[in-house]
């Protein structure tokens, strides 16, 4: 069996409250940050096999306008465990939380509207449980992809349940430009992204759990002046605004690592953040440190999305950034790989050059000794703009099966 082939163990350091401390009352409204040494570490061990993975998004599960709701999903996932097999391919990232949602039954978030058309309503199955059971019993393992801050998209969901967390509580939530999301700063909203991420684990046979690259909301502008002029009237040695935003969403990531390992010591808590590696500033996320330092993630998952050939930023040069980039010893290293751009007129058109650029793409990865690659996204096995250069990629994969 294909079952996650790791063993960790927690250092002997443990300190006070987990991987995040506050100076604080309970009903506090803003955090004051302290910084803590040594996040605690599990010496997770890296996976033996290559990772051959897909995303799964959201908008290919949608059966909100399907007749026979609870069929159609459940033919979705055998048609993708198809294709996945057809393709040689090992992992599902599947995104099972949205828009502070659920496709699970959760003691924290409503159902998704994805599932019925109405978020909060009952479709009357566990669609996750489907999946995970599903996909194991074909020996592929099933990522729950996660998207941690976002609530609302503008006019998606069209209308949050009575129970979502922020009508519940409005002040886990900041408006930026027309969009809800959870305040990165806010100490309920990273209690929320913990125990979330740790439900899955808890209930699910999951293999790993993962981030996509939406963090602090882009153009953010100064929203959060308040939570920083309260934890800077609470500090006597002040971090900076990048700073302060920055370890924000560090102590998240620092959280939900200790909550998924402390609770499954068999699953990868990873991250797939932007591909050009100096983008992920203006998202205050600091990847650099949670490459280096144990005690973020157990895989990064960077998202090159880039022909050989673009102007403005090659594929090999941006694969060369991370490459540079420090890494603990326990890291794993997988390139997530742009199938939606084949065949199309991307990057200055230079995806029309060949037809075998993602197949070159997965050969550098794996000259590069890398641990694997993630394709996005599972809606391109069916766009004929993308067809040939997938086909090429199957025939490849069935050929050359592992690195």
């Amino acid at each position: 069996m294909f079952f996650k082939r790791i063993i960790p163990y927690v250092l002997s350091f443990v300190f006070l409250g987990g991987s995040i401390v506050y100076v604080a009352q309970p009903d506090m409204k803003h955090p004051t940050v302290k910084q803590v040494n040594a996040p605690a570490v599990y010496e997770t061990e890296k996976p033996a096999d290559e990772i051959r993975g897909v995303w799964v998004t959201y908008m290919t599960l949608d059966v909100e306008n399907e007749a026979d709701k609870e069929s159609a999903f459940k033919d979705k996932i055998s048609a993708i465990i198809d294709d996945m097999e057809s393709a040689n391919l090992n992992t599902m990232i599947v995104q099972v939380r949205p828009f502070c949602d659920a496709i699970y039954p959760s003691r924290f978030y409503p159902w998704s509207h994805i599932l019925t058309g109405t978020q909060g309503e009952d479709p009357g199955y566990d669609p996750l449980s489907y999946i995970v059971e599903t996909a194991h019993d074909h020996d592929i393992m099933v990522h729950a992809w996660l998207n941690p801050y976002r609530v609302t998209t503008k006019d998606t969901p069209s209308q949050l349940s009575d129970d979502n967390p922020v009508i519940k509580d409005p002040e886990l939530s900041v408006e930026v430009n027309e969009s809800l999301y959870l305040n990165p700063s806010s100490d309920k909203a990273i209690e929320l992204i913990t125990d979330g991420a740790k439900e899955i684990v808890e209930k699910y046979d999951v293999d790993g759990i993962q981030f996509d690259d939406y963090f602090y909301p882009p153009d953010c502008g100064d929203f959060d002046a308040d939570d920083y002029a309260a934890y800077c009237d609470k500090t006597d040695s002040t971090l900076s605004l990048e700073d302060f935003r920055k370890e924000n969403v560090s102590r998240m990531v620092r959280s939900v690592y200790q909550a998924i390992h402390s609770t499954e010591e068999n699953v990868l808590f990873g991250i797939s953040p932007q591909g050009n590696l100096s983008n992920n500033s203006e998202l205050y996320a600091d990847v650099q440190k949670w490459c280096a330092e144990k005690g973020y993630i157990d895989y990064i998952c960077p998202q090159i999305y880039f022909s050989l050939d673009n102007p403005a930023l090659t594929f090999e040069d941006g694969l060369k950034d991370w490459l540079d980039t420090e890494k603990h010893d326990r890291l794993s290293l997988y390139i997530g790989i742009p199938a939606y751009k084949a065949g199309t007129d991307a990057d200055s058109g230079t995806w029309l050059d060949n037809d075998d650029i993602l197949k070159t793409e997965i050969e550098i990865i794996r000259d590069d000794r890398l641990d694997g690659f993630m394709l996005y996204s599972y809606d391109s096995f069916h766009n004929d703009d993308n067809a040939q250069e997938v086909e090429n990629v199957i025939r490849y994969l069935n050929t050359s099966p592992t690195q």
